[in-house]
């Protein structure tokens, strides 16, 4: 006798038995589902261009249309990389770069973690100076979920592997 399951057609989930026995689907936490999203957003990233190898200093990714993308080294580690992703757009109030991510890679684990950006303001302007762990955790999570969005975005645009890449010293060799 063949068991009769329920499934569902999009996700490919079993939802239950055809005998209305019904199941619960485990449950994420706060942090799994965060933890998840740096990992979502590492193999974006890493599918993007190789952040391991990149030295320290300004690097451009030209794609053939469309506005050209700085990824800054920071500091480059054994096991961490430190960046800052953003256009050559500049916020006419406060001079920085906007937007921008500040993005932490960690390899040994395969996580990128967004640990501010700037769009616009700053996170002090956002959720002030001393803000409770509920508003942290959202305004992480809130942070990350742009850069997974952005990246996205950036990919459909021709950026990455398929980008004509440049140093900082080039790029202002082209526009000179």
């Amino acid at each position: 006798m063949s068991e009769k399951w329920i499934i569902d057609r999009e996700t490919n989930l079993v939802l239950g038995h055809a005998s209305g026995r019904r199941f619960r689907l485990p449950r994420m936490s706060r942090l799994s589902y965060l933890m998840a999203l740096y990992q979502e957003n590492f193999q974006k990233l890493t599918h993007w261009f190789d952040v391991r190898h990149l030295p320290v200093g300004v690097h451009w990714s030209m794609p053939e249309f469309g506005l050209d993308v700085r990824v800054e080294v920071i500091e480059q580690h054994a096991y961490t990389t430190e960046l800052v992703l953003s256009y050559d757009l500049r916020d006419p109030d406060s001079g920085q770069l906007d937007p921008s991510a500040n993005i932490r890679v960690y390899h040994d684990t395969q996580q990128v973690e967004v640990t501010h950006c700037y769009a616009g303001r700053g996170w002090q302007d956002v959720i002030g100076m001393t803000p409770p762990s509920e508003m942290l955790y959202a305004h992480r999570l809130q942070m990350n979920i742009f850069l997974s969005k952005w990246l996205e975005f950036l990919a459909s645009q021709g950026h990455g592997q398929t980008a004509h890449w440049a140093s900082d010293e080039d790029r202002q060799k082209i526009f000179k």
